[in-house]
């Protein structure tokens, strides 16, 4: 039995087929969806229509297309106008006391052909139109022109108008006068389409209510034109469409017969314009899809990348189990990519605070419980004791481990505390050498008789203490600063000077804390400003937390420093190895070389002198 192909189940191993185009389709129109769902993507596409369709409205009502066409119908007319004109006095006959037009007479004339008469007996014969010779003549001079012509005699009666030309066969139809207003009969398209138009006509035009035959004398151009002068004007009618209409007189030997009146067909030139504009509008449409579209494709380019880092970022204020990375667009030289890596090290520094935070719990943990381990072997050892000598030396334990305890316990409050103090407080210009100054000076006065003293040395500079300014907060340094010379005391030899140095390096201002100590291992210069580390004499254990030189290094870097630690070399020894002379903590912290720290440094020294200046005038008698 033969398998039905209709049902028959595709082979795994077949391809797969082909997509098709409305597949294609269907995804491209669900890209262009979810970008135009966006806000910033219906913004961006707001944005461009809204200029495009103000050039477009802007190139409507300053086109000059109108008038320059309305001018070249007025001038077309007129020369029509002076052709059939002249063609209608110069074809003239005269019966008796009157002329009249010979149309078969008129047909074998030449062009510029004129009929010369006695101008002493025409000057006075009367003139008259005869409309039944004259109609013949006027239709075919004006029905290819598609040009209404009217013909008025001395009066301002009508009498002929070619309007009311017709054939054997055809219908005349004659058009009422409107019953009410066309405003109120017309739709609301109408009325709709017709305020546009008058919105981007930028001329008044005079409107044109002809209701039946008028007498030629209530228009101003015919009325222009019986004084022997051609004229123009330009009206609308009642639908707003534009009418021109030009007046030319009918003369023969400086006699008015007549006026001939030429005007456009209602909607001639309106329809022009409006083939015009629809061409425009059909340009516009496409400039807007394409618009659309390279909106679309650059909100997919902003807004994309935005939408994801956005994502990442809320992955990682709910993620708990595992960290989360920040999508990577730092291969792009704009402000997505910046943003990317500001983000990215953000996350990072996030991360690595995490980290320290869990770290520094453990090691508080940590060292938190040896002294609470010591106090409790002490305590419960204490009833034991026989003597007094134990019970003494036990007591001796438990009071060591309680100051040891305390002091552990106020490094790391003060360390704790350090982050937010220095988030919190505003960073002002410090003049190192006259922190420098103090704290070497405070730290002189309160030397004990084994303590050894404290040098400092300032390098000179073209700018003087300038060259010293950084922003930063004078407490934390000068913290930092005790911090070093207590350490550095703590390692010399009371006949052994500590030295402090402060000097210029580029843009940088570099201090130098030195001692003649027995100098810091190799392995260790990194490790003595972790947390918790002490590496000191068996006499000193236990006297330190082993936190001032981490938050020393913290305090440095939060000012955007550096600190670090090396050992003074001398000649080699016995060994061949260079001899440690002491050990020497370099610190360097960029100077306030911004604008916003000189201002800053000038106001206070402007208000400085200020108050100078006054104290000086109180003296003064």
């Amino acid at each position: 039995m033969k398998a039905d192909p209709i049902h028959a189940e595709a082979s795994p191993d077949d391809p797969p087929a082909p997509r098709g185009i409305l597949a294609r389709l269907q995804d491209f129109g669900r890209m262009l969806y979810q970008r135009a769902s966006s806000s910033l993507t219906r913004r961006i596409v707001v944005l461009n229509l809204a200029g495009l369709v103000a050039l477009l409205v802007g190139f409507l009502y300053l086109n000059q297309f109108r008038e320059g066409l309305i001018e070249a119908r007025v001038q077309s007319l007129l020369t029509q106008g002076e052709i059939i004109a002249g063609a209608i006095a110069s074809s003239a006959t005269v019966e008796t006391n009157t002329i009249t037009l010979d149309p078969d007479q008129l047909l074998q004339m030449q062009a510029g052909e004129t009929e010369r008469l006695n101008d002493e007996s025409l000057s006075s014969l009367e003139f008259s139109i005869n409309p039944e010779r004259v109609a013949p003549l006027l239709r075919r001079l004006v029905t290819p022109t598609q040009t209404r012509a009217r013909i008025f005699d001395r009066d301002g009666l009508l009498l002929l108008d070619s309007r009311n030309f017709y054939s054997r066969g055809d219908i005349l139809r004659m058009d009422l006068p409107p019953v009410a207003n066309v405003e109120d009969t017309a739709s609301t398209i109408e009325r709709t389409w017709n305020s546009v138009r008058k919105m981007f006509r930028r001329t008044k035009r005079p409107v044109q209510e002809e209701a039946g035959p008028v007498n030629g004398k209530s228009l101003s151009e015919v009325q222009q034109a019986f004084s022997g002068q051609q004229s123009s004007v330009v009206r609308v009618n009642t639908r707003g469409e534009t009418i021109v209409s030009v007046a030319v007189p009918i003369q023969r030997f400086r006699t008015v017969q007549g006026v001939l009146l030429l005007s456009t067909q209602e909607g001639d030139i309106d329809a022009i314009i409006a083939s015009e504009r629809f061409a425009l509008l059909q340009v516009f449409l496409v400039a807007a899809v394409v618009m659309i579209v390279l909106s679309l494709f650059l909100a997919g380019a902003i807004a994309g990348p935005v939408r994801r880092l956005a994502e990442a970022a809320e992955r990682v204020r709910w993620g708990t189990k595992s960290r989360q990375e920040i999508p990577d667009f730092t291969n792009r030289s704009d402000e997505i990519g910046h943003l990317s890596g500001a983000l990215r090290d953000m996350t990072k520094a996030l991360y690595n605070r995490i980290d320290a935070i869990e770290s520094f719990a453990a090691d508080v943990a940590h060292e938190l419980k040896n002294p609470l381990t010591s106090l409790r072997s002490a305590v419960e050892t204490l009833p034991l004791a026989r003597s007094d000598e134990s019970r003494g030396r036990l007591m001796s334990i438990i009071q060591h481990d309680v100051k040891r305890l305390d002091r552990l316990i106020s490094d790391i409050s003060d360390a704790s505390r350090l982050d937010a103090e220095l988030a919190r407080a505003d960073a002002e210009p410090v003049d190192m050498t006259r922190l420098l100054d103090a704290v070497v000076s405070v730290a002189n006065e309160r030397r004990q008789e084994h303590d050894p003293l404290v040098e400092l040395s300032i390098e000179s500079h073209p700018r003087g203490r300038d060259a010293f300014l950084v922003l930063g907060h004078d407490s934390r340094l000068g913290q930092v600063f005790n911090n070093l010379i207590d350490n550095a005391r703590s390692f010399s030899p009371p006949d052994a000077p500590v030295r402090v140095t402060l000097r210029r390096r580029k843009t940088e201002a570099e201090v130098l804390v030195e001692d003649n100590g027995p100098g810091i291992e190799p392995d260790a210069l990194d490790r003595i400003f972790e947390r918790f580390y002490t590496d000191r004499p068996n006499q000193g254990f236990g006297q330190n937390s082993g936190l001032g030189l981490s938050i020393s290094r913290q305090i440095i870097e939060a000012h955007r420093g550096k600190i670090r630690a090396e050992n003074r070399l001398g000649p080699p020894d016995e060994t061949g190895e260079p001899k440690r002379l002491g050990a020497r903590f370099i610190i360097r912290l960029p100077t306030a070389e911004n604008p916003k720290g000189k201002k800053e440094q000038a106001k206070k020294e402007a208000a400085r002198r200020e108050q100078a200046r006054k104290a000086e005038g109180e003296k003064t008698p």
